[in-house]
């Protein structure tokens, strides 16, 4: 999500209409034109990139990882039990599948499944999986639609099986069709995971998710409470609405004219994916830039070394460039400004997993979302904090991280979990 910052407003402006064209264009081509596009060398695509690209630029950036690994593909089938509509609206009967690596570990270590956010996949955790693997079975996926997962096609138009639970609080058609759309959306990722971990006979796990991976592990823990013993959501997204009366500077916002051709560019799904296909070969600088500045130049915390920041803008690159497929459920599940449209603030209440919150003091996701959701919830919580770090904690202070996630889990890796004393430079929020 942070690569929907205002910043780059001016340069969207100009490049908007000419990229969501060839972007489009490559996507609805993307099936009929693959075979032969694998057949010229990458140097002379337009988009350089692919599944093999994606996945040997995994490789080489876990290669900085000491842990020993296991990368498979897990099959989660082809539609979801029960289902008229086959699997993310795909009239084949192809299966799909879920980019997995598993790190070796002590026997009877407590599994830890970590989810990556929004524009993201589970190489950004490379800092984090020596340390973690020391005390858990670390597993980490690729969620469906990003990475080196299978990436159907996305919509989101037929409600064709769903059915509301209750209409207390949908009171006209807009509401109605909204509620649809989320739930459909998603379900593409909660019901997907389901499948995984069904695939990989998984129970009594520990869950991480981070950003939007929060909000998705959130609402798996909702729907399948049973399977998981603790929920960590780090930085989650998805906790405030637009209207819980705090967000009088995105209507000042909207009101000039960057802000509404960005709210524009939201809801006509123009994600910054479309950007990096649309520049075609001078994607791989934009995220370059990115990258840099982000975790180099203007980095919150550790800055990456050299080869690091180089395997992880090879890494990223690829895996915004191929196939458009998770990414669109962004306007589905949030209003611009990144606001739930179905906040789990409001389903705090109905929480059955013990939870502990992570957030880099820098985050600008707001741990306050987190605070309020505690109030409702009649499970344990936590709301932890790490020092120099912001949204991507776990990258810019992987010590703090580590340290609280240690401390979240002390039940589970600890002796003594009691006496386990707090991290020092962490705080209680």
């Amino acid at each position: 999500m942070n690569l929907l910052r205002p910043r780059l407003s001016s340069f969207l402006s100009r490049m908007a209409e000419e990229m969501t064209k060839s972007a489009d264009l490559g996507s609805s081509t993307t099936s009929a034109a693959a075979q032969s596009r694998s057949l010229w060398p990458s140097v002379l695509r337009w988009i350089p990139t692919s599944t093999d690209h994606i996945l040997s630029a995994e490789k080489r950036l876990l290669s900085i990882v000491r842990t020993p690994y296991v990368q498979e593909q897990v099959n989660i089938g082809s539609g979801p039990p029960g289902s008229r509509i086959r699997w993310f609206r795909s009239s084949s009967n192809e299966p799909r599948f879920i980019n997995t690596v598993t790190f070796d570990s002590k026997a009877d270590s407590p599994t830890l499944v970590m989810v990556h956010g929004y524009g993201a996949s589970q190489g950004f955790f490379f800092r984090n999986f020596d340390a973690l693997a020391s005390r858990f079975r670390v597993i980490a996926i690729d969620q469906l639609g990003w990475g080196g997962s299978s990436r159907p096609d996305f919509t989101c138009k037929s409600t064709e099986g769903s059915f509301l639970p209750s209409v207390d609080s949908i009171v006209d058609e807009t509401c109605i069709d909204m509620y649809y759309h989320v739930t459909k959306t998603e379900a593409w990722f909660i019901d997907s995971f389901e499948e995984w971990r069904k695939a990989k006979n998984l129970t009594d796990f520990i869950l991480l998710g981070h950003s939007f991976g929060g909000y998705v592990a959130a609402k798996y823990a909702l729907k399948h409470p049973e399977h998981i013993k603790h929920l960590i959501l780090v930085g989650p997204a998805g906790f405030s609405s637009e209207s819980d009366g705090k967000s009088e500077w995105l209507t000042q916002f909207r009101a000039t004219w960057k802000g509404a051709l960005l709210n524009h560019l939201w809801e006509s799904n123009f994600t910054p994916q479309k950007l990096i296909r649309g520049l075609g070969p001078w994607g791989p600088n934009l995220v370059q830039r990115y990258t840099t500045a982000r975790f180099s130049s203007h980095s919150t915390g550790t800055v990456l070394a050299e080869d690091e920041s180089k395997l992880l803008t090879d890494y990223v690159y690829h895996t915004l460039a191929a196939k458009a497929s998770g990414e669109l459920c962004l306007k589905y599940i949030f209003s611009f400004g990144a606001f739930a449209r179905m906040p789990l603030l409001h389903s705090a209440s109905e929480w059955k997993v013990p939870t502990t919150f992570i957030y880099g003091y820098q985050d600008w996701m707001n741990y306050q979302g987190a605070q309020e959701a505690r109030k409702h919830m009649k499970v344990p919580c936590e709301i932890l904090r790490v020092p120099q770090a912001g949204h991507f904690v776990f990258i810019d202070n992987p010590n703090g991280f580590h340290s609280a996630v240690f401390y979240a889990c002390r039940r589970f890796v600890s002796p003594k979990p009691e006496s386990e004393p707090f991290p020092e430079g962490l705080n209680f929020a």
